[in-house]
């Protein structure tokens, strides 16, 4: 369903050695921008992409059966719940280096 899917993720909070993150960087509080930065953009694809999806099922007249009895929006609500936080994937991403990212001010230096 989302390009962001990645199964193999925890859905919960994971404790990380900070030491990691500071690669690419050499600086954690830039990383951390970084991956801040990153799941921000991650969050607003996924409100898009459910949003859009969501919009499917919107009429005009709302009909209070219909909208009990909607099974469908009901899953596609449930899968977007099950996906991995954008924090949790941002930091995946940044761990593994798949984010590209760079620092104006350090390449004027």
């Amino acid at each position: 369903m989302s390009q962001h899917k990645n199964t193999s993720l925890p859905s919960s909070t994971v404790t990380r050695d900070l030491r990691q993150l500071d690669k690419g960087t050499d600086n954690i509080y830039e990383s951390i921008v970084v991956i801040a930065k990153r799941a921000n953009q991650i969050a607003v694809d996924v409100k898009e992409e459910l949003n859009g999806k969501l919009a499917e099922f919107a009429t005009t007249s709302d009909n209070l059966e219909e909208v009990f009895e909607n099974r469908e929006q009901i899953e596609i609500s449930k899968h977007y719940e099950r996906m991995p936080k954008p924090s949790l994937v941002a930091v995946d991403e940044f761990l593994n280096d798949k984010v590209y990212f760079r620092n104006p001010a350090k390449e004027q230096e």
